[in-house]
């Protein structure tokens, strides 16, 4: 039995694969603002160090396998707390924990909206770790209105794909034997989405940024599947990644431009 953590497991994808984990009979310590083993704010630096107390505690210092699923995608700044320091400062905190394990496993969720438009000097404020340039410059795009805050969303989710990819082949990773890497999905069914895709309207919008030609919108389970084959003792050489479990969306979108 391992023994796993998993961020935001009270909704969504992150709820969806703590049941799957429970179903093969593995350990879940889920972390929450609430509903479950951990609660705590990954939106600020205490409630971080407060949800990495809280999990050592709960792990005995040892855990096999950690899933950061939480995050939002509202158009303030707040998102880039969530989604990027909110995964990349509580994954570090962990580090000595994975390390007690004799097959560490990380796995993120990053979002098919990281090959969308975004904030270039978002993204690069993010990557050098500066949170508070970060939030100012996330602040400056929800000022400027629901369009131009909508690029938190993007921008945070490209930083933490490129955050997985610069740090996957380091010491602290690799060096300790564990591979990192991130799952993109495409549009999923959970309670965040089907209100917008209750419309023909909203469906239509969806379709147009996201189209998804296999099997088209997912299920919550259909990532849960591959973010736990990517945390499980089977994954000894797949990292730095983002897989875009996507329906065809990313390929759709970008074409063969990735080899150019």
């Amino acid at each position: 039995m391992r023994t796993y953590v998993v961020t935001g497991a009270a909704s969504g994808i992150g709820a969806a694969t703590t049941e799957l984990i429970r179903e093969r009979g593995h350990k879940v310590i889920g972390v929450d603002l609430r509903d479950t083993d951990v609660a705590a704010d990954l939106s600020t630096q205490e409630g971080r160090q407060s949800a990495i107390k809280q999990t050592l505690v709960l792990s005995e210092g040892k855990i096999d396998a950690v899933i950061a699923a939480a995050g939002i995608s509202a158009p303030k700044a707040i998102t880039v707390s969530v989604n990027y320091f909110g995964v990349t400062e509580y994954l570090e905190g962990l580090l000595p924990a994975l390390g007690q394990s004799e097959a560490p496993r990380v796995a993120v969720v990053s979002s098919m909206a990281s090959i969308q438009q975004n904030s270039a000097e978002l993204v690069e404020a993010l990557l050098t770790g500066d949170e508070e340039a970060s939030l100012a410059i996330g602040a400056e795009l929800e000022a400027a209105g629901p369009g131009a805050g909508y690029l938190n969303y993007p921008s945070s989710k490209r930083a933490l794909s490129r955050w997985v990819r610069r740090e996957c082949i380091t010491e602290n990773w690799a060096g300790a034997g564990i591979p990192l890497n991130a799952v993109a999905p495409g549009t999923v069914i959970t309670n965040m989405t089907r209100e917008l895709l209750a419309t023909d309207e909203g469906k239509a919008m969806v379709d147009k940024n996201v189209p998804m030609p296999l099997n088209y919108h997912s299920e919550a389970v259909v990532i849960a599947r591959l973010l736990l084959w990517l945390t499980s003792e089977e994954n000894t050489h797949v990292t730095g990644q983002t897989i875009y479990c996507d329906g065809g969306a990313e390929a759709t979108l970008r074409g063969d431009n990735i080899w150019s």
